[in-house]
């Protein structure tokens, strides 16, 4: 698995934007949103039940994550077609206002060192990725436990201070001060 203060992998997929077949599929990759963090987060499978849960609850944060330069992007193993029967049947995905992307060749999830050999899909993974393309977080769950975004969206506030930052800091709080 890559680690912290790595490079993210370089990647090219296919991402579903739209419930719409006309205008459903874009290509996104490492250069498609230049000078922003990226909040890259994998799920195991479209038509499950915990995934749709934690896709709503980003999509619900995207305005924070928007604000604070930071594009989302959900990725699974799953198919762009997959992608777009699953925003058609399922409300909560219908108008998501961020792509999901498809890694269907698994290429990403390998690079990343994600890959649930058991199960042939992607791990729970979240990354968040600097401008300059370094993973500055990453965690991974259990395929049966759902993540929180309002944490991933606090620790991107904290790697934004480029400072110290206690335990359960919050956004406007005092960041820690060294004293000798």
């Amino acid at each position: 698995m890559l680690k912290l203060n790595q490079p993210f992998p370089l990647f090219h997929l296919k991402g579903v934007v739209s419930a719409s077949l006309e205008e459903a599929f874009i290509d996104i990759n490492n250069t498609s949103y230049p000078n922003q963090w990226l909040v890259l987060f994998f799920w195991p499978k479209d038509f499950t039940f915990v995934c749709p849960t934690e896709i709503a609850e980003f999509d619900r944060l995207n305005q924070a994550f928007k604000d604070r330069d930071a594009q989302l992007l959900g990725v699974s193993t799953d198919s762009e077609f997959v992608h777009l029967a699953w925003k058609q049947q399922k409300e909560e995905l219908r108008h998501l206002s961020f792509p999901m992307l498809s890694d269907i060749k698994r290429e990403l999830t390998e690079a990343l060192g994600i890959m649930d050999e058991a199960e042939g899909v992607a791990e729970r993974a979240t990354y968040i990725v600097d401008p300059y393309g370094v993973i500055r977080f990453l965690m991974v769950t259990d395929l049966n436990v759902g993540r929180n975004p309002s944490e991933v969206l606090r620790v991107l506030d904290a790697l934004q201070t480029n400072e110290l930052c206690p335990c359960n800091w919050q956004k406007g709080e005092k960041t820690l001060e060294i004293t000798e």
